[in-house]
């Protein structure tokens, strides 16, 4: 992935490649310089769940329900919390241990909001996001519960 700047309706978005943090965090920086406080959430693919060995991991989306669900709680975000900007995103790809999958980076004109609307998209993310994993195992493959 190259240095390109993602803006507006890029903001909340699914992919299958890999993303930059530094290009999402300068994305975010360039839209206020009222932003005092940047906190961000970044998931990785584990390489050991539920007690057993993790070769890959599998995302899937529902069709593009997955990116508008996705851009109305980064909407929802904003509005709620007391901060200027929120960049979502999430692979939809086979990803191994160590890969990233999900980031999420708020930017507030104080830590604290920041703090806490990272919290909440990511909670809400996994709940109301349609996305799926399917991990591989040594035992065979098996879909994933979500959990917060």
């Amino acid at each position: 992935m190259g240095d390109e700047v993602y803006i507006n309706g890029d903001a909340a978005r699914i992919q299958e490649e890999d993303f930059s943090i530094e290009v999402e965090v300068n994305a975010l920086r360039e839209v206020s310089k009222r932003i005092g406080g940047i906190v961000s959430f970044l998931g990785c693919a584990r390489d050991f769940s539920e007690g057993r060995d993790v070769s890959s991991i599998s995302f899937e989306q529902y069709a593009d329900m997955a990116k508008g669900a996705m851009q109305a709680l980064r909407t929802e975000a904003l509005e709620r919390f007391d901060i200027v900007e929120a960049r979502l995103v999430h692979r939809v790809t086979t990803v191994h241990a160590g890969d990233q999958i999900v980031l999420i980076v708020v930017g507030a004109e104080h830590r604290s909001p920041a703090f806490d609307a990272c919290r909440w998209l990511i909670g809400e993310l996994k709940q109301r996001v349609p996305v799926w994993k399917k991990e591989v195992t040594p035992e065979g493959e098996s879909w994933v519960v979500q959990h917060p």
